[in-house]
């Protein structure tokens, strides 16, 4: 295939998109508290607010990709950055919670639809000597995004321009989507679909159903007080889920394409690498608590509030070079070694909140927050080298989005779990809040750490490679999240 001219360009233009993503994915937690001022929106509300736009992303991104493949994956970035633009001005311009909500599962529904054609552009536009420095490029955008996210959300929340508040950190989204929309049409090749075979959608109903069922009662019920039909809800998440399984094993057998390749699930490796990610993206939300900690109970400003974050960016830009160089090596060992840093970086967090109490500075909490963004670099991309290594280039693709998937319904769960724990001790006071939903993280870390003793561990002297890579061949490396 004759390579595209303007190639680089059209890089740049979809690396940007997935910064704009990944910004957006962090920017709303400093702004959470003036929304909450301004909206009136309950506690439930803004666990939604957050939430919801995990999970509109995590929902997509499998189907995204197929999406692509069907109709052409400029076409499909196209329509995903539009979705994620009308979506970012409904939610600036939000006139109740219930709307922004939505706004929010949209614009993951856009990005769900957007993100999987950057990783495909890159692996059918560049020649092999090409596609490392491409990947860097792509990689680049997670850690500058989740470190300009908050700082972002911080700056625009208390600039208050032009009296917008809080709505500034989605309508800031508008001119950037529109420009990515622009470079694309200009810069991106319009190649034709290559697969004919229909979409999934029984599965896709079954999950959606399935994780509905798990995370609206999880969210709702304490306001809701647990009526029987929502304990009723997630009882019937389990057999939502294992009918799910059942067609995708029937979707197969059928010669159909289903969500989820059957084989992955057959490979215990791959299956131990999904839990443990799970575990560790549900211990992650612990932020979305301490945000709310430092700006209700502490009175920090939105901008304080994301400086405070920043060492934890900066730890994650960290643990992630690390890993990159010790977990191909080290493998699951390594993975339970980040998981002991995350620990003792959340174990000195809720020590500095009970023994300094209002007296909590960003400084304080300088050291604890690095630790535990060293820890959270390191154990994400160690598990993304181990997940990939289990699996051989012809299920690369589905393999990375079974990942990330996992990821992103991981922020999820953090944020529905662990601000259902926070809200419920609220009475108790603010900091007694906080601690109890950080000693239910690191319960769910410790699980973790016994999970990975069931990781594969690479034979001395080798390394952790994606089998691709051993044969020659180069499958989809997932993409890293801080």
């Amino acid at each position: 295939m004759e390579r595209h001219p303007l190639r680089w360009w059209g890089l740049a233009v979809t690396v940007l998109a997935v910064l704009v993503d990944m910004v957006d994915n962090q920017i709303v937690t400093v702004a959470l508290p003036a929304i909450q001022r301004r909206l009136g929106a309950g506690e439930a509300a803004l666990q939604w607010i957050s939430a919801g736009y995990a999970l509109g992303f995590a929902l997509t991104l499998i189907t995204g990709g197929r999406l692509g493949d069907r109709y052409g994956r400029k076409r499909l970035f196209l329509v995903g950055m539009t979705v994620f633009i009308l979506a970012s001005t409904g939610a600036g311009l939000a006139p109740g919670a219930g709307i922004l909500i939505a706004a929010r599962v949209v614009q993951g529904i856009g990005s769900g639809l957007m993100v999987p054609q950057v990783l495909s552009f890159i692996h059918a536009e560049f020649a092999e000597d090409e596609r490392p420095k491409a990947m860097m490029y792509y990689s680049i955008a997670f850690p500058v995004g989740g470190i300009g996210g908050p700082l972002v959300g911080g700056l625009l929340t208390q600039a208050n321009l032009f009296d917008t508040g809080w709505r500034a950190v989605f309508l800031v989204n508008v001119p950037f989507g529109v420009l990515a929309v622009v470079g694309a049409l200009l810069a991106v090749p319009d190649r034709p679909g290559t697969s004919g075979r229909r979409l999934d959608l029984p599965g896709l109903a079954l999950l959606t159903a399935g994780l509905f069922a798990i995370f609206y009662p999880l969210v709702q019920g304490r306001e809701q007080g647990w009526p029987w039909w929502l304990v009723a809800l997630v009882i019937a998440a389990v057999p939502l889920l294992a009918l799910f399984a059942a067609q995708q094993r029937a979707a197969a057998r059928r010669g159909g394409e289903p969500l989820i390749a059957p084989g992955l699930l057959r490979r215990r490796g791959l299956l131990t690498a999904q839990a443990v990610t799970f575990c560790t993206n549900t211990a992650v939300g612990v932020f979305f608590v301490l945000t709310l900690h430092l700006q209700l109970g502490l009175a920090y400003s939105p901008l304080a509030t994301a400086l405070a974050f920043v060492p934890a960016a900066a730890g994650i830009v960290v643990g992630n070079v690390v890993a990159m160089r010790l977990a191909p090596r080290y493998g699951g060992t390594f993975t339970a070694a980040g998981t002991v840093v995350m620990l003792a970086g959340l174990a000195l967090i809720a020590v500095l909140v009970v023994r300094l109490g209002g007296g909590l500075s960003p400084t304080a909490l300088l050291g604890p927050t690095l630790v535990w963004g060293l820890g959270v670099g390191g154990v994400l991309n160690s598990l993304f080298a181990i997940s990939m290594s289990q699996v051989g280039p012809e299920q690369a693709g589905s393999a990375s989005g079974v990942v990330n998937t996992t990821v992103q319904l991981g922020t999820a769960a953090g944020i529905a779990l662990l601000g259902t724990v926070f809200f419920s001790r609220t009475g108790a006071g603010c900091a007694a809040a906080a601690v109890t939903a950080m000693a239910v993280a690191i319960g769910v870390l410790v699980l973790a750490l016994l999970l990975t003793a069931a990781l594969p561990r690479p034979r001395r002297g080798a390394r952790f490679e994606p089998r691709s890579t051993a044969r020659g061949e180069h499958g989809r490396r997932p993409s890293s999240r801080p």
